[in-house]
């Protein structure tokens, strides 16, 4: 299934589309140095967070979804050079309101999971 939201993102930042099917999406980026927060290499967990909520945007698919909410637990750190995966899972709907289901890795390690609540609006939220 092609993408069909958030084409414009940028994918060092956010990740790129491993695969997207209907009701799931999988995204992946390698931690950059401009992701650090110290000289360790340790990566901020807006960046991961980013790569999470972009698997969602992907797993619902929609031109107008937007995040309304999210419950994330941090498991594990990222570091400088590890390559991430999220995946995504819908895994209810409610009229226009998505659950979704996520979980980063590095390998086989999980470091973040939680759920997020998304939205299709009816016309985009600049509008």
């Amino acid at each position: 299934m092609k993408p069909n939201t958030h084409l414009g993102i940028d994918p060092r930042l956010c990740g790129a589309p491993v695969s997207v099917a209907e009701g799931t999406a999988t995204v992946r980026f390698e931690a950059t140095p401009d992701m650090a927060v110290d000289d360790r290499g340790l990566v901020h967990g807006g960046f991961v967070f980013g790569l999470a909520d972009h698997a969602a945007m992907l797993a619902v698919n929609d031109p107008l979804v937007v995040l309304g909410g999210a419950e994330v637990r941090f498991t594990a750190p990222v570091a400088v050079g590890q390559t991430v995966d999220a995946t995504a899972r819908v895994t209810g709907t409610k009229g226009r309101r998505a659950t979704v289901a996520v979980e980063a890795r590095v390998g086989d390690r999980v470091v973040l999971e939680g759920t997020l609540t998304t939205f299709v609006l009816d016309r985009h939220v600049l509008d």
